[in-house]
Order: structure tokens, then C-alpha cells, then sequence
């Protein structure tokens, strides 16, 4: 009796189909403006995680679970450098969290999963050591997903082949699709659980703006760009370890400065209380200071340093 041959398209057809059934109660809609629902994930009965770059800024949001279920949810807490908000459900759901994905590899593939549901297969483009965030936040690992970065699907979980989660879906900066790694979400729970809000950033209080090092102060600058001082805050670390407006940071903790975003990923919680040497350009002179990044106050302004 002749079997008959097995069609590979409608095997991958299936197979995606069924994961994305399995995956279908982790997914939980986010009440969004104009009708439109954020995609989260139900990490936990009474826990809900979601995009904090993409959470409308309220405390009180409608939670639509698998079952079609509305709840309010509560903003527990928002954390911009990992890009984590959490929310507490008044009335918990089943959460059938699966197995965490271990690292991945460049080529295999992944399903990034939205509210709806909403479903894309991509192949994981790049992965990278660990990194820092525009806002100075710890990334467990540089996952790139080969698809274009999608509101509807920001949010979500992302699966790997096995159905393990392999994290959350997010835009990332020029319109990458990343992930944000499950390694991270749990840490950043665990910080927003305890204190609702992540630890305080560091601080230099300063203002800066990139400017080009002159040709004549080219070979004692050892660099061709550095940050202007342009402004100062009174009493900040800035001041007190001597910088002076008009100085020209060059490096910092042995780490060049060409613009502001690399002070940024140097002022993270956990580099709060840490001296530091700061080299910098003054009057055509390279010194070097040692300042101590200090926390940042609820009243800075919004400013690199």
C-alpha cells in the first residue's frame, strides 16, 4: 500500500498554526487609543507585562484576556531602561507561562505573537552580547528578528520553533524588530514588584552638545569629537569634581565620549556611588578628573548627563 508523500509547505502551515494556538494564552490585548489594544503577555495569574515605550501614560487600562475577558489592570510600575511596564489585574486569569528559550542562533526561526491574534514568522537575524539601552538599561542579549518592527505585534511574546518564549516583541532604534530577552523582563518585574519604579540613574549634571576637536587640538585631544560643556547644574557631580563649562569631555571611565547617548549607557542604576575618571580638554590641555556619578534628582532635566 503506497503512502502517500508528505508536502512539506503544509507541514511548516500546520505547525506554525499550532503554535500559535499553544502560544494563544500568554496573549492578552492592552486597552490603546482610538480602539486600538497594546499586545501584552500574562506573565503570571494577576501579572500582565507590556511595552512601556508604547503604554498610554495612565494607571488604569483595560486588560482583554485570551477568553475575550475584560479586567482592569493596574500600573504597578514602568521601566523605560529595559522597556518593561507590569500591570496588576484586578481579577487574576490562568497564566500558562512555557519553558524560557535558551540563547538562540542566528537563522532559526521565531513567531512574534499580538492580541487578535496577530502572527509573524521571522528568522532571527543577528544575536549579540549583552547591551545597553538608549536609556542606559541592561539587555540580557541583542536579539534582531528579519521583519519589520509592527505596532500590532509590540508587546507580545516571541516564541522560538520549540514554543519556548524566547521574550517580548519591541521597535527598537531605525525600525529593528528586537526582543527584549525573558532573562530581562524577569528582572525587571522583580525590581518594579519591590519598588514600582527601577532604581534612579546616575547623573553628571551637565549639559553637553557634540562638537569637533580642532585640527591644532587634534593629537593632544587623541580624538577627533568630544562633548562641549554647555551648561551645569549647582552643587551637581559635574561641578564638584571640577569640570568647568567649555571643557570638552573626551573619555570617561576610559571609554570615549563623541555624543551624548554614550554618557547615557554610562549612567546606569548600578553605576551609581562609582568614581570614575573623566579626561577631558581645557584651554588645549588634556586632564583628567575623577568624579562620582551620583543619582539623579526627581528634578533634572531630561538631559544626557
Amino acid at each position: 500500500m503506497s503512502q502517500t508523500p508528505t508536502n512539506p509547505l503544509a507541514a511548516l502551515s500546520d505547525a506554525i498554526a499550532a503554535q500559535v494556538q499553544a502560544a494563544a494564552p500568554l496573549v492578552v490585548g492592552v486597552a490603546h487609543r482610538q480602539g486600538r489594544a497594546l499586545s501584552g503577555i500574562l506573565w503570571r495569574d494577576d501579572l500582565v507585562v507590556t511595552s512601556e515605550q508604547a503604554l498610554p501614560n495612565r494607571r488604569e487600562l483595560v486588560v482583554t484576556l485570551p477568553g475575550g475577558q475584560e479586567h482592569a489592570g493596574k500600573l504597578v510600575g514602568r521601566d523605560a531602561t529595559t522597556n518593561v511596564a507590569l500591570l496588576r489585574l484586578d481579577t487574576p486569569g490562568q497564566a500558562a507561562l512555557p519553558d524560557f528559550a535558551p540563547a538562540p542562533l542566528a537563522g532559526e526561526l521565531a513567531l512574534a505573537i499580538g492580541v487578535g491574534p496577530a502572527v509573524r514568522l521571522a528568522a532571527i537575524r543577528h544575536v549579540g552580547p549583552a547591551w545597553r539601552s538608549m536609556a542606559g538599561g541592561q539587555i540580557d542579549r541583542l536579539l534582531v528578528l528579519d521583519m519589520p518592527a509592527s505596532r500590532r505585534e509590540e508587546g507580545g511574546p516571541v516564541m522560538d520553533s520549540r514554543g519556548r518564549l524566547l521574550g517580548m516583541a519591541t521597535a527598537g532604534p531605525r525600525g529593528r524588530a528586537l526582543v527584549i530577552p525573558h532573562e530581562t523582563i524577569a528582572r525587571a518585574i522583580e525590581t518594579l514588584l519591590a519598588a514600582g519604579a527601577p532604581r534612579p540613574r546616575g547623573w553628571l549634571g551637565v549639559g553637553l552638545q557634540p562638537v569637533e576637536i580642532p585640527a591644532a587640538l587634534a593629537q593632544a585631544a587623541g580624538q577627533a569629537s568630544g562633548l562641549m560643556v554647555v551648561g551645569m547644574a549647582a552643587g551637581g557631580p559635574a561641578e564638584a569634581a571640577g569640570i568647568l563649562p567649555g571643557d570638552i569631555l573626551l573619555a570617561m571611565g576610559g571609554e570615549k565620549l563623541a555624543h551624548p547617548a554614550a554618557i547615557r549607557a554610562m549612567l546606569a542604576p548600578d553605576r551609581v556611588g562609582q568614581s570614575v575618571p573623566v579626561r577631558l580638554l581645557r584651554a588645549g590641555a588634556a586632564i583628567t578628573l575623577t568624579l562620582t556619578i551620583t543619582a539623579r534628582p526627581e528634578t533634572a532635566a531630561a538631559a544626557a548627563g
